[in-house]
């Protein structure tokens, strides 16, 4: 049975609007801690996504770089969010200090990870 264009554009639709948005639902917060297991499963999600829409939809690693990148710019324009001190720029002004973690929760958390992604 061939599947009509038109039916791939609704069921991609569906999956944006429902599925991805409970999966990466707060993933800035979440998705920097998770397992390899936890990270492989979901990605097995959006696969299945895949199959059944006939489409190329982004990866949940994708999903997670753009998402962190976007809040993390949004932090560093707001002067008076809670964290934007924690967004120092070294002398040069090209790239972010970054914080020196001990353990690897605090490596995995949203700071860390979010000046790794701009200073890359």
């Amino acid at each position: 049975m061939k599947q009509h264009p038109l039916d791939s554009r609704i069921l991609c639709n569906f999956y944006r609007c429902t599925i991805e948005s409970i999966l990466t639902g707060c993933i800035t917060a979440w998705y920097g801690s998770c397992t390899a297991l936890n990270r492989k499963a979901l990605q097995r999600v959006v696969k299945t996504a895949q199959h059944i829409t006939r489409t190329e939809l982004p990866s949940m690693e994708d999903l997670y770089s753009q998402r962190l990148r976007k809040k993390s710019l949004r932090i560093i324009k707001d002067p008076h969010h809670p964290s934007h001190k924690l967004f120092c720029l070294l002398p040069s002004g090209r790239r972010y200090r970054s914080i020196r973690t001990k353990t690897t929760r605090l490596r995995d958390s949203f700071i860390p990870q979010a000046i790794r992604l701009l200073n890359n």
